[in-house]
């Protein structure tokens, strides 16, 4: 996991909301429109809230046909165990550097923050 893919998990379970999905869904599978019924909320945000979730790997939805031949969408949890120590972070950290370019780990620059011969000049009381 590298801290891209950390931040993701820590983001998707930093919210209320979404702790309350992982928490109905802890107890089975659940369709879109019930799961929205039992949160007391809209799908749209409930939509929003379950992506957030699926792409940190938490929740895994599927569409399905009921009986009746109406297309419902279940979500269930995936499992997970989520630790978070200094050993995480630095796996983590490690992952990014193992990934970066060569050119970026040879001469030990960031290669998001740009040379101070390029950064732009953010100097102020001075008008053009």
């Amino acid at each position: 996991m590298n801290s891209e893919e950390l931040l993701a998990l820590l983001s998707a379970v930093g919210h209320a909301q979404r702790l309350r999905v992982i928490g109905e869904l802890a107890d089975g599978r659940l369709y879109v429109s019930e799961l929205a019924r039992r949160l007391g909320m809209s799908r749209p945000l409930l939509y929003m809230h379950l992506d957030r979730l699926e792409k940190a790997g938490l929740v895994a939805g599927r569409l399905e046909l009921s009986e009746d031949g109406k297309a419902l969408k279940y979500f269930e949890l995936t499992p997970f165990e989520l630790k978070l120590n200094v050993a995480t972070v630095l796996a983590a950290l490690q992952e990014d550097r193992a990934a970066a370019p060569p050119e970026a780990a040879e001469d030990g620059a960031d290669a998001a923050e740009p040379p101070a011969a390029k950064r732009p000049n953010t100097s102020r009381g001075t008008r053009t």
